[in-house]
């Protein structure tokens, strides 16, 4: 709730109010506690007071009690209690609805939230991957090996058709770009196969977000609250995580260097913070640090939701300048640790043990600490968080689906679009090559039918042409065998005729198989 300018969060124990101060919000802030602590309401009121300051706002609904911002609280014997309590109808408070825009990365319970695989790019795609440091590096040859031949990567087909691509012609590649293993392209797209059983096929898609569109006011000049429906987003910590640490290196790579302003130009809330954090390999814990520490001076300011402080990194948790804690619970010796370091980030108050505050705090308290105009932080205090001004809890189906289609943004971001990318390409290519291959076989298997119906034809011709010759032959012989035993049996007769009429007869005979004889030698050789 806002207060003379100022963000109105809580009030101490002795009635005093304490305040967020506007141009202080983007120097980030921590929100912790255990579960059922009050971390919802202290989450709602903040986002609502930076709504009311005109402040666009992001905020990641885990459990689906965030949905009720778009419409008006309800009253009840405790509710006023709580108002009579803090003084807040002399404040002006009132029950109101605030303007939401709600997003869903599957398109289910909000506006379908995109971007592509290009964007996501391969030190964040490897994370959610879950890729070692080979199949890492291959991923990254693979994104150069796009930029390089102008492929656009939209979604997972198109990765998937590029390393396919890429290990079928790994012999190509591998002068300029190294050896690329089969095996290892294989496992990546396993695990491509495994995040879109996950829901990351939904994910990568066109028309990928403009971040611009968030940074949006309403005709009241409230700013839009963007809620990102995550009941089942954070089944998937890897892509819940690697999600929001897209975002904010989205926003740090568009927006303009702005300085101190006197109030942020965006805020954004990341519940169950812990999940941006585990298990991330130390490359990625710097690049979110890094992130944090610049991005406030592109005026975003990043809350961090989480059950405890040790659930963020040191070098992140420096950067948390705007602090509220609600009750640890301890129960072992590790818990006492935990409830012990978070006491010692606060500055403390000499009139009372922070860790022993902590463990007493009841539903709704906290103890707090915020940086003053100076940029210091104030010694901490036991506080009582004010309630929200719209309604706690959840909101129906009808409802929501009403909102839904309400929004400005509903036709540019519903339907789904299918550029012709790297996946078509690639299928052109392989089509073409395909097509390419299949000519030339049909041209070889041409030219050697040919081939053999013409030495089928050379063959059949020698024959025939044999035929002929032996039919000649044999013609002339029987001509020449006629001739040449008439002339023989001549001969033989006018020789043999000298003997006698036996003699003549015998003469004629041998002439005639004399000359046969000597006729058939002369066509045999």
């Amino acid at each position: 709730m806002l207060k003379d300018g100022k963000i109105w969060i809580a009030n101490t124990e002795a009635g005093e109010n304490v305040f967020l101060l506007p141009k202080m919000a983007n120097r980030h802030g921590l929100v912790a506690g255990a579960t059922g602590t009050g971390k919802t309401i202290t989450l709602k009121v903040l986002a609502e007071s930076f709504s009311d300051m005109g402040v666009p706002v992001f905020l990641a609904d885990v459990k689906g009690d965030l949905s009720g911002m778009v419409q008006e609280g309800k009253d009840s014997e405790d509710m006023q209690k709580r108002i009579q309590k803090f003084g807040l109808s002399e404040a002006g408070f009132e029950y109101k609805k605030y303007p939401a825009t709600f997003w869903d990365v599957f398109g289910q319970k909000g506006i379908p939230l995109r971007t592509t695989i290009s964007e996501m790019g391969p030190l964040l795609l490897a994370r959610i991957l879950g890729l070692n440091d080979l199949q890492k590096d291959i991923l990254t040859i693979a994104f150069k090996i796009a930029d390089d031949e102008g492929l656009l990567l939209v979604d997972t087909k198109d990765l998937k058709a590029l390393l396919n691509y890429i290990s079928e012609n790994r012999n190509d590649f591998a002068a300029e770009y190294g050896n690329v293993s089969p095996v290892s392209v294989a496992a990546i797209v396993r695990s491509i196969v495994a995040l879109e059983m996950a829901g990351g096929e939904d994910f990568f898609f066109e028309p990928a977000l403009d971040i611009k569109d968030w940074f949006i006011t309403d005709s009241d000049g409230r700013g839009m609250i963007n809620i990102l429906d995550s009941t089942s987003l954070i089944n998937n910590g890897t892509l819940y995580a690697t999600f929001l640490l897209w975002m904010m290196s989205e926003l740090f790579e568009t927006l303009p260097e702005v300085g101190d302003a006197d109030k942020p130009k965006m805020v954004f809330f990341f519940d169950e913070a812990h999940l941006l954090f585990k298990d991330a390999p130390k490359l990625l814990i710097d690049k979110i640090e890094q992130v944090v520490k610049l991005i406030r001076s592109k005026g975003v300011g990043i809350y961090f939701v989480t059950q405890n402080p040790k659930d963020i990194p040191d070098g992140v948790l420096a950067q948390l300048g705007n602090k509220i804690q609600h009750a640890l619970h301890a129960y072992t010796p590790s818990d006492m640790k935990a409830v012990k370091a978070a006491a010692d980030s606060f500055r403390e108050n000499p009139e009372f043990k922070t860790a022993d505050v902590i463990q007493e705090l009841g539903t709704g308290e906290a103890v707090c600490s915020f940086l003053m105009e100076d940029g210091t932080p104030s010694v901490c205090q036991k506080v009582k968080i004010l309630p929200p001004q719209s309604l706690m809890g959840g909101i129906d189906d009808l409802t929501r689906q009403k909102e839904i289609n309400s929004s400005r943004f509903y036709e540019k971001y519903f339907e789904p679009h299918d550029p012709d990318s790297a996946y078509e390409f690639l299928e052109r290519k392989g089509i073409a090559k395909a097509e390419e291959e299949a000519k030339f076989k049909e041209e070889e298997a041409a030219r050697k039918a040919k081939e053999k119906e013409e030495a089928l034809a050379a063959k059949e011709e020698a024959k025939k042409k044999a035929a002929e010759d032996r039919k000649k032959k044999q013609t002339a012989k029987t001509i020449g065998n006629s001739v040449v035993g008439t002339v023989g049996r001549e001969v033989g007769k006018s020789v043999g005729g000298k003997f006698g009429k036996f003699g003549k007869t015998l003469g004629g005979n041998l002439g005639a198989s004399l000359g046969r004889g000597i006729l058939s030698t002369l066509f045999k050789s």
